[in-house]
């Protein structure tokens, strides 16, 4: 990455929370509940898309039947139960400190609901590396465009210096309404092949970040 990025920008579940097999997990108890087919992790990484509420319409649940803020609200309680065993990605912890130690300034930019994301991130020991965490007010991931629009124009920056770092289209997209570029990681929630048609640059891991700097 190049060293011209002075604030990075950072997508918390998937990028630098490795919690996919909880949101497959969760995703599945409510599946089941409403007899509906159970999806595996290749499924998962098919259909799940930003607004959440898209990708439960093609998990299976019709909202004819109930509101999309049902089986919402009973995924992020099911989520909660367990987001303590989710642990960050590999190299998470030593690419953001070493970013730190460079003088980067860092923030994270979540669809996730601020007061749960301020939690992980003090849970995991990082939110001390983190200038500013914004999320959502509410638990339905509508997306984070606006929010993220927002961020940029609390950040004194200089142009060509800001970078978003994610692992979704969605990340992309968000980044390109904000104006900055964007790095998407292939370890999230969704796979290498479904990135590719982004045009960001794409990473296998969070380690690429820094590699160059120490080659």
């Amino acid at each position: 990455m190049s060293q011209q990025y002075k604030h990075i920008i950072w997508d918390w579940n998937g990028t630098l929370l490795d919690d996919k097999w909880l949101c497959i997990e969760s995703i599945n108890s409510l599946l089941k509940d409403r007899n509906l087919p159970l999806i595996d992790e290749d499924k998962y990484q098919e259909i799940f898309t930003f607004p959440v509420k898209d990708y439960y319409a093609r998990a299976g649940f019709d909202f004819t039947l109930e509101p999309f803020e049902v089986p919402a609200m009973q995924f992020i309680a099911l989520y909660d139960r367990k987001k303590h065993l989710c642990f960050l990605q590999a190299q998470a912890m030593n690419v953001i400190s070493q970013l730190h130690a460079r003088g980067c300034r860092q923030y994270l930019l979540s669809a996730s609901e601020t007061g749960i994301l301020t939690w992980m991130a003090e849970f995991h020991g990082i939110r001390k590396y983190f200038s500013k965490i914004k999320g959502l007010d509410n638990h339905y991931a509508h997306g984070k465009v606006e929010h993220g629009i927002e961020l940029l124009s609390q950040i004194n920056s200089e142009p060509g210096s800001v970078v978003m770092i994610g692992d979704t289209c969605h990340d992309e997209e968000v980044a390109f309404q904000m104006g900055i570029p964007c790095i998407l990681f292939t370890g999230g929630h969704y796979p290498a092949q479904r990135l590719k048609s982004c045009s960001s640059l794409l990473i296998d891991g969070l380690s690429d970040l820094i590699q160059e700097d120490q080659d």
